[in-house]
């Protein structure tokens, strides 16, 4: 019988040793649980960067409460509050000044008085040095939000006007001057006016000066007086004479 050569044998146990070893990776699962639970870290972190931060989720009986519009010589502000168990949770400019530099000096400010707002949970916040007016103006907004979320009752929700048992709002007609509309609505508790405000009212360059001026002092001879028979604003004669005259007209729907 012939002796099989050394160097053919040595070949033929590698290529045996070879296929044995990938026989027995072959065999191998493709994924254990280590691998599966490799697989399903990404998707947790992914999950956990879509939620909401710094929880600003909906809150458990929160309520919204939106101030008067406030008008200045750039433009109105108007500030709408996030009230939750009696604190204010964040606050809003729904309105700001516009257009040209306004636009700088509003991104620039609005965001630090919403901050001072949260934080000082009252009206009492400090002007942003450089928009002096924009900051007078949401001063005055946040203040009436203030005021109607403490007149308002819990759990509700006032958008502009406060939400006091048994009140209710007429607006009268609207009245032309020869700088604009002007509107007035009234608030009544029973037959007593508890608040008046001007829906509408001149605006516009010098306009817009004397409204913020004459406005908020024709609202409250409104409610002193319980009349239209309130005095003219100087300086402001032709909005004072629309808003006596719309007056006169929701008080006379609020009678009828």
């Amino acid at each position: 019988m012939r002796k099989s050569h050394p160097l053919r044998r040595a070949v033929l146990a590698g290529a045996a040793t070879v296929s044995g070893i990938v026989l027995l990776l072959s065999l191998k699962p493709a994924s254990g649980p280590a691998s599966a639970q490799a697989g399903a870290a990404p998707q947790q972190n992914a999950a956990a960067q879509e939620a909401p931060q710094g929880g600003s989720g909906p809150q458990t009986g929160a309520r919204t409460v939106t101030g008067d519009v406030a008008r200045t010589e750039y433009g109105p502000v108007q500030v709408r509050l996030t009230v939750s168990d009696g604190r204010i949770t964040r606050a809003e400019a729904v309105q700001a000044p516009k257009g040209g530099l306004s636009d700088q000096k509003t991104a620039m400010a609005v965001p630090k008085l919403n901050q001072a707002a949260v934080t000082a949970q009252n009206a009492r916040i400090d002007a942003v040095s450089g928009a002096t007016y924009t900051s007078g103006g949401y001063k005055q907004s946040l203040q009436s939000a203030i005021d109607k979320a403490k007149a308002a009752p819990t759990g509700g929700s006032s958008a502009g006007g406060s939400a006091q048992a048994g009140a209710r709002t007429v607006t009268g007609t609207v009245a032309q001057t020869q700088y604009g509309p002007v509107q007035v609505r009234v608030t009544l508790q029973g037959r007593k006016v508890t608040r008046a405000e001007a829906v509408q009212a001149p605006k516009g360059g010098l306009s817009d000066q004397k409204t913020a001026m004459a406005v908020p002092k024709l609202n409250q001879e409104a409610v002193t007086a319980q009349n239209a028979d309130i005095d003219a604003v100087s300086g402001a004669t032709y909005t004072s004479g629309g808003y006596k005259q719309s007056l006169q007209s929701a008080l006379d729907k609020a009678d009828g």
